[in-house]
């Protein structure tokens, strides 16, 4: 017989399910069952605590999470093609095998933190409250989660499996081995989303609660999908989508609690000392300055050897590559590049990396334990966003009002200015292309890029995209690799080979 056994421990949901041999069945003296674990509201809160504890994975969306996403792109990757048998540089050099171990390790750790929000959300009923809100708010932060996740998988593999309540036997694991359409993913999505939206959640969370979902964060997730959807699925709903769309995105917007977005400094976005506090940010994955298990590391990871701005931890290594791509597409005078990328003139580097995350402080000291918290989502993204969604319905004036806060923080010139530059309307041609190099300037290694790419281009144009761009400015990388098949990743080989019928590959592999 089959058994899931859960315990708490650091506040972390761990789940392991026995086989049916009778070695296996052997009861773990130091675990509980989940049915008896969940006895009180503290167990439900220790139990939302693992859920937004996986976030922080390198393989879910944490900060080193960057090789399921920008080093899919044209802003960063590697240039050492023999480290790991190579299965990293897979992904940017458009050579990815469903055999990649890289790619099963981060679809599991998705689908974990997926199992954390049904574990919670199939036991909270059980439990009586004494406040009713606090079921309501516990219920929304799993839903929220559920919902981020499942966005970051339906966008990368298309039709994925969908599972909304804990498995419990092996028919149940055996029949949810299926992958389901898109829509039907998306339609979930959006379903959770709206419980969110309509929860009493904080419009914004602040103080110890920062790091926590808010209504804020559901609305800007809940308006991006349906943006997502408006760009990549059927052109019948487009235009419904797309007012969707405006509407939670304008909601989001509403929460916010300054007044311009030109009022606060671009550099304060990412200052260790005012992450609790910076009113631009929505949604953080919180790290503890110091320590040896919570704490930061992108600072140091990203630091090129010879180079102190972003750490005291000397770096042996060339740190995180920044493509020529992205360093040509900063336009003259823009604050951000000398912000977020450097060139480093070490003889064994003698090339950019990132300085956008920077914690030189003694108290992350030589072993470079920062205090970044990893954003996942502020106001400049929402107001990119709401230029991109009323670009689509015809309102450029709207999109260009919206396109202007941005610049006019980075210090730019206006659209209307640069529109009437040569250079800039050369490389720019359309407002589409406008919004888009704002996002990738705005956004950059904050993990958005490739997703941004995805919604802004069809399969064949992003191949046209990609591959008209100057192979010298992406290293080893070979752009002619990209083809109509890596607008999705492939299914995992072990995945796939569960039921290769309910769990078919993608086109192409």
């Amino acid at each position: 017989m089959n058994k899931k056994y859960i315990t708490s421990l650091a506040l972390i949901l761990l789940i392991t399910v026995s086989s049916c041999s009778d070695l296996l069945e052997q009861t773990d003296p130091n675990a509980v069952t989940v049915d008896n674990y969940f006895q009180n509201e503290n167990d439900i809160q220790l139990a939302v605590n693992g859920i937004y504890q996986s976030l922080r994975s390198s393989d879910v969306v944490g900060e080193n999470s960057g090789l399921y996403s920008d080093e899919r792109s044209d802003d960063t990757g590697t240039n050492d093609n023999q480290s790991n048998s190579g299965e990293p540089f897979q992904f940017n050099n458009f050579a990815l095998l469903p055999s990649n171990t890289w790619l099963k390790n981060h679809w599991v750790a998705l689908y974990q933190s997926i199992t954390r929000c049904n574990i919670v959300l199939s036991n909270i009923d059980k439990i009586t409250f004494a406040d009713a809100d606090n079921k309501a708010r516990f219920t929304a932060e799993a839903k929220f989660v559920r919902a981020y996740i499942y966005f970051q998988l339906v966008r990368k593999w298309g039709d994925v499996p969908l599972v909304t309540k804990q498995l419990v036997t092996t028919d149940e694991i055996t029949e949810y081995t299926a992958r389901v359409k898109k829509e039907l993913v998306y339609d979930q999505i959006v379903a959770d989303l709206k419980d969110v939206v309509g929860s009493p959640l904080a419009n914004l969370q602040t103080d110890a609660n920062v790091g926590k979902v808010s209504k804020a964060a559901g609305n800007a997730l809940l308006g991006q999908v349906y943006l997502t959807m408006a760009t990549t699925l059927d052109a019948a709903n487009k235009t419904a989508n797309l007012t969707n769309a405006k509407t939670y995105l304008e909601a989001a917007y509403g929460m916010k609690t300054f007044a311009a977005l030109k009022d606060i400094p671009y550099t304060d976005v990412f200052d260790v000392a005012k992450k609790s506090t910076c009113p631009e940010l929505i949604l953080q994955i919180v790290n503890k300055q110091g320590d040896l298990n919570y704490s930061s590391s992108i600072a140091a990871n990203s630091q090129a050897k010879g180079e102190t701005i972003n750490s005291l931890k000397p770096s042996t290594g060339s740190g995180t590559n920044v493509t020529h791509d992205l360093v040509f597409d900063y336009e003259t005078g823009d604050l951000r590049k000398d912000f977020s990328i450097k060139y480093a003139a070490d003889a064994t580097v003698q090339d950019w990396f990132i300085t956008k995350f920077r914690d030189a402080s003694t108290t992350a000291g030589v072993n470079g334990y920062g205090g970044n918290n990893w954003i996942l989502m502020r106001y400049a993204d929402v107001i990119l966003m709401l230029a991109e969604v009323n670009m689509y319905l015809g309102n450029d004036a709207a999109a260009i009002t919206y396109l202007d806060m941005v610049r006019e923080r980075a210090k730019m010139p206006l659209y209307a200015v640069s529109k009437a530059d040569a250079a800039y309307s050369a490389k720019y041609p359309t407002l589409k292309l406008a919004i888009l190099h704002e996002r990738r300037v705005e956004l950059a290694f904050e993990h958005h890029r490739w997703f941004d790419l995805l919604r802004s281009f069809t399969t064949t144009e992003l191949m046209t995209y990609m591959q008209a761009k100057k192979q010298a400015d992406f290293g080893n990388a070979k752009l002619v690799n990209f083809t109509v098949k890596d607008r999705y990743y492939p299914i995992p080989f072990d995945e796939f080979k569960l039921n290769p019928e309910k769990m078919y590959q993608n086109e192409g592999y």
